[in-house]
């Protein structure tokens, strides 16, 4: 019998990424578990430098240009993958090139699984928590969010925010952020007291580094001297809210949505602001989590379904992870940001009832992938 195209073996698939990346490989495992040939892998320094091209009937999977030295080179213009600065250019680039992607791909007559106008936005933290606003999605408050507010070029404008809005704990981010890089989360108490909890370190020429220690800032002259030179890439400020507990240290949720369903979830803890793994985090007990948010009246259904309305604002997307912020006593929870190569958990299995028990991230998105190709085939019929 003749395997219809797309549904079978046919399918073909190609991954833009760095060859050597831990995502790619993981993907591929997810592919060829799943019978598929290997996924054409079309890698990002070619699609930076004009030399990638893709083929009839390939579905085209978008993945991070990170941990290379010579892409983020070509993005940020820096060799030091260590250095904060650059995320605005880092941002023009990506987006400039992800929408040669698209181009490339109409030509050669591939489709993509991820759309460049909703990439651009959610690699943009003003632009992506202002379209979550919109749609109803609780979010922490805001003066910066959506395309009409007000830029933020230094400490001065941060403290004028503060006043009108009333906010005293808030996190200071750079729009294009990613991986808690250049975070603040300041504690103002009236004049002159402030503090700022990051991984940012500032050398004695002024410029900024990450590091793996979080470091405590305790005047105003140093929170504002690292505002002011993280402002040039754009910042993003949005209110603090404290989050509860597990164990005695403090947690939320990345939830990975894979073609609208909530399927993965892990719980991360940490004694800093900054519940990033590499930052010190660890995981935590999800199913401590959810008897917690039943026993506060909550609904685990309804938590997960707020994950998924906050997917559902970026429809071309096949995966997203969604940052979950619980508040104190785990009744209420908050969407703090939603990240379009979110879906790095590796072993991580799906939720029951989720569609995707027993498969990680990528099967999931595999699988996904071929349910759409056979839907769309049968649509056709």
């Amino acid at each position: 019998m003749r395997v219809l195209p797309g549904l079978g073996t046919d399918l073909r698939l190609a991954v833009v990424g760095n060859p050597a990346n831990r995502r790619v490989a993981l993907f591929q495992e997810a592919v060829r578990l799943a019978g598929l040939p290997a996924a054409r892998v079309v890698p990002w320094i070619d699609v930076l430098r004009g030399r990638a091209e893709f083929r009839p009937g390939e579905r085209v999977r978008i993945d991070s240009p990170g941990e290379d030295p010579l892409v983020e080179r070509e993005l940020r213009g820096t060799n030091d993958p260590t250095r904060v600065e650059g995320t605005a250019r880092w941002y023009a680039r990506f987006t400039s090139a992800v929408r040669d992607i698209a181009d490339l791909a109409a030509v050669g007559g591939a489709t993509l699984l991820d759309d460049p106008h909703e990439l651009a936005v959610l690699f943009d933290k003003r632009l992506c928590h202002g379209v979550l606003r919109q749609a109803g999605v609780t979010v922490p408050q805001s003066p910066t969010s959506g395309a009409d507010a007000p830029a933020v070029r230094g400490w001065d404008d941060v403290r004028a925010l503060q006043e009108r809005t009333g906010l005293r704990r808030m996190f200071v981010k750079p729009a294009h952020g990613s991986s808690a890089s250049g975070v603040l989360a300041v504690e103002t108490a009236g004049p002159g007291r402030v503090q700022a909890t990051t991984s940012v370190e500032r050398d004695v020429e002024g410029r900024l580094f990450n590091s793996l220690r979080v470091h405590r800032y305790s005047t105003e002259r140093e929170v504002g001297a690292l505002v002011d030179a993280l402002a040039p890439d754009g910042l993003h400020i949005e209110r603090w809210l404290p989050k509860a507990s597990q164990n005695g240290r403090s947690a939320d949720l990345r939830v990975v949505v894979i073609a609208g369903r909530a399927t993965h979830a892990v719980v991360r803890t940490s004694r800093s602001p900054m519940t990033n793994l590499h930052l010190g985090g660890a995981r935590g007990d999800l199913a401590a989590v959810r008897a917690a948010t039943e026993a506060a009246g909550g609904s685990w259904a309804g938590t997960l379904g707020l994950c998924e309305r906050a997917a559902a604002c970026f429809p071309g997307a096949l995966r997203v992870g969604v940052d979950l912020l619980p508040a104190i006593g785990w009744r209420r929870f908050a969407v703090g940001e939603v990240n379009a190569f979110g879906d790095l958990l590796p072993r991580l299995t799906g939720l029951p009832g989720s569609g995707a028990e027993g498969q990680d991230t990528y099967a999931a998105q595999v699988a996904a992938v071929r349910r759409r190709a056979r839907n769309r085939h049968s649509a056709s019929a």
